[in-house]
C-alpha cells in the first residue's frame, strides 16, 4: 500500500510491514480490552458494573477507531485505506487469540453466549466489518482536521461520543427494536455516532 506520492513528509505511512506490525498492536489490545469486559460483567453488577464497562468499552473504542489513523498520520485516501487495513488486520490477530486461547479458557459469559444461540462463534464476521469500518471512519475524521491545521484525537472522540449518545437517546426513545439504557446500545450506536462525525468533520473546513 506504499505511494508514491505523500501529501507531506511523515505522513500517508501504510508500508506493509508497518501496517503488520501495527495491526499486532491493535490486536493485542483488543484481546486485553475484551477480557477486561469479560471480567467486569462475570463479577460485577448494577452501577459498578455500568461504569467500569463504560469506561472501557470507551477505551477500546477510542483505541480502535483513533490508533491506527494516528500511526498512518492520514492526509489523503491512501492513509486512510491504511488505517482500514490496519484495523482490518487487528481483527484477524485479535481472532486467532480468540480461537486459540480466549475460548478455551471461557472468557465469555452465558451472556455472550445467549446473544449468539450459544455459539462464540457468531461474531466473527461482525467483528471483521466493524473492525475495519471504525478505523476507517476514525482515519477520516483525522484527516478532515488536518486540512483545517490541527489533529486532535480528543477532539474527535468527544464529537463522535457526543453524536454517539444524541443517537442512544433517539433510539430508545423512538424504541427502537432491541435499544435500551445500557452498554450494549450505546456501542451499536458509536457506529452512527462516528458516522456522523466523520460526515460533519468532512463537510466543513477547506478542501483540497
Amino acid at each position: 500500500m506504499s505511494s508514491a506520492v505523500r501529501a507531506e513528509a511523515g505522513t500517508d505511512l501504510t508500508d506493509l510491514p508497518y501496517v503488520l506490525r501495527s495491526a499486532l498492536t491493535l490486536g493485542a489490545i483488543t484481546a486485553v480490552v475484551v477480557v477486561a469486559m469479560s471480567f467486569i460483567t462475570r463479577f460485577l453488577a448494577g452501577p459498578a458494573e455500568f461504569g467500569l464497562g463504560a469506561l472501557v468499552l470507551v477505551a477500546g473504542l477510542a483505541a480502535a477507531t483513533f490508533l491506527p489513523g494516528t500511526w498512518t498520520r492520514p492526509r489523503t485516501i491512501e492513509g486512510i485505506a491504511g488505517a482500514a487495513g490496519i484495523g482490518l488486520a487487528s481483527t484477524v490477530v485479535f481472532l486467532v487469540i480468540d480461537v486459540a486461547v480466549l475460548q478455551p479458557t471461557g472468557t465469555y459469559t452465558n451472556r455472550w453466549l445467549e446473544v449468539g444461540g450459544g455459539s462464540n462463534w457468531w461474531y466473527h464476521p461482525v467483528w471483521w466489518m466493524v473492525g475495519t469500518y471504525l478505523p476507517w471512519m476514525g482515519a477520516q475524521i483525522l484527516a478532515s482536521q488536518a486540512r483545517k491545521g490541527a489533529v486532535s484525537v480528543g477532539a474527535g472522540l468527544l464529537t463522535a461520543l457526543a453524536l454517539t449518545v444524541a443517537c442512544w437517546v433517539v433510539a430508545v426513545l423512538v424504541h427502537f427494536p432491541g435499544a435500551g439504557w445500557n452498554l450494549g446500545s450505546f456501542g451499536v450506536s458509536f457506529l452512527p455516532g462516528v458516522t456522523l462525525a466523520a460526515i460533519l468533520g468532512a463537510a466543513t473546513g477547506p478542501r483540497s
